[in-house]
């Protein structure tokens, strides 16, 4: 699975300032960007602004509001100047992204308040693409960025849309920027970074449909496992949420978390929910363990904190784990966890909580 780095940053900024070269000539003020209210010389720099403050919470570790600074460039810059503090700007970035270890987030207000590395640099190379296309619109030059980048940013910070068969046309249909049959326009929008739940000793990361892809097919899902991971069950947990991403039907804070040592920094097994609650507010819950972590208590404390997450405790919600009879430490663990039988069907056994 390649990384959402700093070289996938730099990628997408060389890319749309060589484009925008072959216009530095024109009159940007003057020109309207695209379907934007802005002209495209503001256009410009707001994609310098949007850089230099993904690269400024990554390096000041803002964890509570965005840092308070903003970029101004000096009177009399002309096209080609604001190119270079593009550049600039995306160099800055692409370094804090490669020197912010994995564990790291910083502030970032949707949904959830924050963000990794992964997460800033797929947001700051989404404002490129986007901002590039909405200039070179308005002074009618051709823009297209690689498919393959497109549809790897949907699988990152757009979980909740459907995936198309034009991965570009699909980026620009969910950020109001075209159509596409059959769905109704978008009018507002906002990122979607991977939700972060501590858990003791652990942090619940969740899977994207990026992450879900590579480890369905056999990859590590961007993820350092101990020496027996991931799972078989990890494995199929990922496939079950891939369906539901191509399908349009996955919605994240139901969705696969990989539970990861703190100490350390390794994935030792996986947790999540079947999907969302169904139209009688249950919601199936699963977990698996690599064998390198198991016996440690991290499955009850990884339970524990899922199981009181909001969302999961909202008004009507049962929780619910189907467990063999024969697995003696999994019904241990659902029962430190608060849950209680509820019913029995020949060797399953069904373990609810309730509000």
């Amino acid at each position: 699975m390649r990384s959402m780095g700093g070289e996938r940053v730099e990628e997408a900024v060389a890319g749309a300032v060589a484009l925008l070269r072959t216009a530095t000539d024109r009159d940007w003020r003057a020109t309207r960007a695209g379907r934007l209210e802005w002209d495209c010389r503001y256009t410009a720099e707001h994609i310098a602004s949007d850089l230099i403050a993904y690269a400024g919470q990554l390096a000041g570790r803002a964890t509570e509001a965005y840092v308070p600074f903003e970029i101004t460039l000096d009177e009399g810059t002309g096209n080609e100047d604001v190119l270079q503090v593009i550049e600039t700007t995306g160099a800055l970035l692409a370094a804090a992204v490669r020197t912010t270890p994995p564990e790291v987030r910083a502030f970032h207000p949707y949904p959830f308040r924050s963000a990794d590395r992964e997460g800033f640099a797929a947001m700051g190379i989404t404002e490129v693409f986007l901002h590039t296309h909405d200039i070179a619109e308005g002074l009618g030059l051709a823009y297209a960025p690689p498919t393959e980048a497109c549809a790897d940013l949907l699988a990152r910070i757009f979980p909740h849309v459907q995936p198309g068969t034009d991965p570009w046309r699909t980026l620009l249909w969910a950020t109001g920027r075209g159509d596409l049959p059959g769905r109704a326009p978008v009018t507002e929008w906002r990122w979607r970074n991977n939700l972060v739940i501590p858990a003791g000793r652990l942090t619940l990361r969740g899977v994207t449909p990026a992450a879900a892809t590579d480890l369905a097919a056999g990859g590590d899902g961007g993820f350092t496992w101990v020496g027996s991971g991931p799972f078989q069950g990890t494995r199929d947990a990922a496939g079950m949420l891939l369906k539901a991403y191509e399908a349009g039907t996955h919605r994240p804070e139901w969705g696969v978390f990989v539970l990861v040592r703190k100490e350390d920094g390794r994935a030792v097994g996986a947790m999540g929910f079947h999907g969302p609650p169904d139209e009688d507010g249950r919601a199936e819950i699963g977990y698996d363990l690599a064998e390198d972590g198991r016996g440690r208590g991290y499955a009850t404390e990884a339970l524990r904190a899922l199981s009181a997450w909001p969302p999961a405790r909202q008004d009507g919600t049962t929780l619910l784990a189907k467990i063999d009879r024969t697995n003696i430490r999994s019904q241990a663990v659902v029962t430190r966890a608060g849950y209680r039988l509820a019913a029995e069907d020949g060797e399953l056994l069904t373990y609810e909580l309730r509000d």
